[in-house]
């Protein structure tokens, strides 16, 4: 049994190679986009279009709805208990994705939290909603002080969900990060998808144009009312509604999105680039992967 991880940053050409591996290896795609599953954000997220769903059986696309609470965690649970039944039928399973957190959820596990009860969930969203952020980071600093230098400050689902395990344990967040690698039930080979900077940002500013084209403006117009939950705290919406709220004109608005798309492109590659198991490849060499993963399963 054998995992294959298919993984690079956005806009690479992750979805039409994986496609055609899917069907080179006679198996099905799992997702590992977090917003993907979202079954509102099909536009913003890129998600796969009918004709590609059609092509090859996907899993972890379009199941959740704009207000459904889900982490990692959960995410974690589902797919090992899904990848249990796929290689009852399977020898290879394809997933595919650039949520960083997602794919290490599958590959190594990630830690045994509790889980947030809805009691505490809905205080810290209103602390967070009345008092902000920078309120809620110098409580972290007091209560975690160990998780408050190495979080990302200005991520408010990560400062939020440290509190919530805070307040809702009486211990530290930090006291729940073993960080300990679960042993896996299957081999996972991983293969990477990379291009030249300049190559992967013009690839990244056309995706937005022909998003744009494809009518992310009304998908964001329709989602409006949920702007602020979590599933739409995403580039590409948030940035609308900023126009939408007056705050920007459109056109520097769709600028913001590509700009911070290509930030965000930046993140993963510097997440993935630490993963030594990763072996990469330039996305137009598809005989060289091939060749690679036949090799290896």
């Amino acid at each position: 049994m054998t995992l294959i991880v298919l993984i690079g940053p956005t806009g690479v050409g992750k979805t039409e190679l994986s496609l055609r591996l899917a069907k080179a290896f006679n198996t099905c795609i799992v997702s590992a986009d977090s917003r993907q599953l979202y079954a509102d954000l099909k536009i913003g997220t890129a998600a796969p279009t009918p004709e590609q769903l059609q092509r090859v059986k996907h899993y972890m696309v379009g199941t959740l709805g704009l207000t459904d609470y889900y982490s990692a965690a959960q995410y974690e649970t589902e797919v090992m208990k899904l990848l249990n039944e796929l290689f009852k039928e399977k020898k290879v399973v394809l997933l595919t994705g650039g949520s960083m957190m997602y794919v290490d959820a599958v590959c190594k596990g990630i830690d045994d939290i509790p889980t947030v009860d809805a009691d505490t969930r809905s205080l810290m969203l209103q602390k967070y909603e009345t008092e902000g952020l920078e309120h809620l980071c110098a409580e972290l600093k007091l209560l975690d002080p160990e998780y408050y230098q190495i979080v990302d400050l200005k991520n408010p689902k990560r400062v939020i969900h440290a509190l919530e395990i805070c307040y809702m344990t009486g211990k530290t967040y930090t006291s729940f990060r073993t960080q300990q690698k679960k042993e896996r039930p299957f081999r996972i080979v991983k293969v990477g998808l990379t291009r030249d900077r300049e190559e992967l940002y013009d690839r990244i500013n056309h995706r937005v144009d022909q998003m744009m084209a494809d009518g992310l403006l009304d998908e964001a117009r329709s989602v409006y009312a949920h702007k602020e939950y979590n599933s739409l705290n995403t580039v590409g919406y948030k940035e609308l509604f900023k126009y939408m709220d007056g705050e920007w004109t459109l056109d520097f608005a769709i600028e913001k999105i590509k700009q911070n798309s290509r930030i965000y492109s930046r993140k993963q590659m510097t997440w993935f680039k630490r993963d030594t198991d990763i072996r990469w490849f330039h996305p137009e060499q598809e005989t060289e992967i091939l060749s690679y993963l036949r090799s290896q399963v």
